[in-house]
């Protein structure tokens, strides 16, 4: 089988239900429940998960080759459905799993709701993805840090210093909620989808710093990625501005 990476990303929102089970509010209305949680970032197990963004690659014998990107949410299917395709994809390909801070928030908020909704997932202990230390999950936030809280940086920091474009305008992570809200969740689904480009991205660059892809490799790896969201311009047309700083299509 040839190796293969999954880089992915959770979006979510207040779990209201499940916060008003565990602090006895039930039959509080929802806003009397959101008032509860407060403006503090909510524990992990009180996240609910509103889309799940996902990029598939495989390593050719000269490059990285994306297979698939996407951002199931739950407009399109049920939270445990969402959860379940993760789950059982990674179960299929035993991949090397590569976040963005999924050790500290992804990772635990993917278990506990996993196991709130009753989903057997034993693709999820093929491998060490649970143990911070090694390669079967690589968090970049973590690693590029040298694992200290004092030097860490944002996703949005690392694409623009590096010469990418970064987050897209107008969107945040502190704006799911009431985007979700609004009933925009088509919106944060691409917004989930151009941060895990994003970190793939950052992931190359890496695997380039540490030697496991040469620059030409490298650069072999950013035009197969532009290329994939070229063929799908029109129904990703979010992507493009991903790829759009001229390195991913240098040669």
């Amino acid at each position: 089988m040839q190796p293969t990476v999954i880089v992915w990303d959770l979006e979510t929102v207040p779990d209201l239900a499940g916060f008003a089970a565990a602090h006895d509010l039930v039959g509080k209305s929802d806003v009397e429940v959101r008032e509860a949680i407060g403006d503090k970032f909510p524990k992990h197990i009180y996240h609910s998960i509103v889309c799940i963004g996902a990029l598939v690659a495989h390593r050719e014998p000269d490059h990285w080759a994306v297979d698939a990107v996407g951002s199931p949410h739950v407009g399109e299917r049920t939270e445990k459905q969402l959860i379940a395709a993760l789950c059982d994809k990674i179960a299929e390909l035993s991949p090397q799993l590569v976040t963005f801070n999924g050790n500290s928030f992804d990772l635990p908020v993917l278990r506990y709701r996993a196991m709130i909704h009753g989903i057997s997932a034993p693709g999820l202990t093929v491998r060490l993805y649970f143990n911070r230390y090694t390669e079967d999950a690589v968090d970049l936030c973590d690693i590029l840090s040298s694992f200290a809280p004092h030097t860490k940086a944002s996703l949005n920091e690392l694409s623009k210093i590096m010469g990418m474009p970064g987050k897209p305008e107008g969107i945040e992570g502190t704006d799911v909620e009431p985007y979700f809200l609004d009933g925009k969740i088509q919106e944060i689904a691409d917004y989930c989808e151009t941060d895990v480009v994003n970190t793939y991205r950052i992931w190359l660059r890496y695997e380039l710093f540490r030697g496991r892809l040469r620059e030409s490799e490298h650069q072999a790896s950013e035009r197969n990625l532009a290329e994939f969201i070229k063929v799908r311009a029109n129904t990703k047309p979010h992507l493009n501005r991903c790829v759009q700083d001229g390195s991913a299509s240098s040669t």
